[in-house]
C-alpha cells in the first residue's frame, strides 16, 4: 500500500492531476511488497490516479542500494526513464550503465536487476504496459478541434 500522506490527487472529469512533490523528497515514499515487507523510494500512481492502460511508479533509490531480486513480467513491458544520478542495470546477465537522460525498454521475458553505484540518489520513472497492446500513438490518436487557444489574463 502507497504512503500518500504528502501526495495529493485532484480529479476533473477527464483528468486526474498527482502532485508527487520534489524529486528529492520521493525518497520518502514506500510501498509494501508481500516477501519483501517495506521498500522505500517507491510509489506505484496505479490506484492514486485511476490509470487504466498502464501502471507508474516514482523511484529513488540511494548510493549503494539496488534491487534485491531478479525478476521477469508475465505480460507486461517496461519502460525506465533515468532523471537524476546513475546506476546500472542487468537484463539477462548483460549489464549496462545508466545515468540521466538513460530510457532503457526491457521486454517482459527480459531477467532484469539495477542498482545505483554513483554517489548521489537514482531517481527514476517506471511505466508497465501490456506488450504489443500500442495501436494508436502522437498525433495519429489525436483529434484537433478546429478552435482558437485562449489563455485567460
Amino acid at each position: 500500500m502507497n504512503m500518500l500522506a504528502r501526495n495529493t490527487a485532484r480529479k476533473g472529469t477527464h483528468y486526474t492531476l498527482f502532485e508527487s512533490g520534489a524529486l528529492k523528497d520521493w525518497i520518502n515514499n514506500s510501498v509494501d511488497i508481500p516477501g519483501l515487507g517495506k521498500v522505500p523510494g517507491k510509489l506505484f500512481l496505479k490506484d492514486a490516479m485511476g490509470l487504466t492502460s498502464t501502471e507508474i511508479s516514482i523511484n529513488a533509490m540511494p548510493p549503494g542500494q539496488g534491487m534485491p531480486f531478479h525478476h521477469t513480467h508475465r505480460q507486461n513491458e517496461e519502460i525506465y526513464i533515468f532523471i537524476h544520478g546513475q546506476g546500472q542495470v542487468q537484463v539477462d546477465g548483460e549489464m549496462f550503465d545508466v545515468r540521466e537522460g538513460s530510457v532503457v525498454k526491457i521486454a517482459p521475458k527480459g531477467e532484469r536487476v539495477w542498482r545505483n553505484n554513483g554517489s548521489e540518489m537514482l531517481v527514476y520513472i517506471v511505466m508497465q504496459m501490456r506488450e504489443g497492446s500500442l495501436q494508436q500513438w502522437g498525433t495519429g490518436d489525436a483529434d484537433v478541434p478546429q478552435k482558437p487557444v485562449v489563455w485567460p489574463a
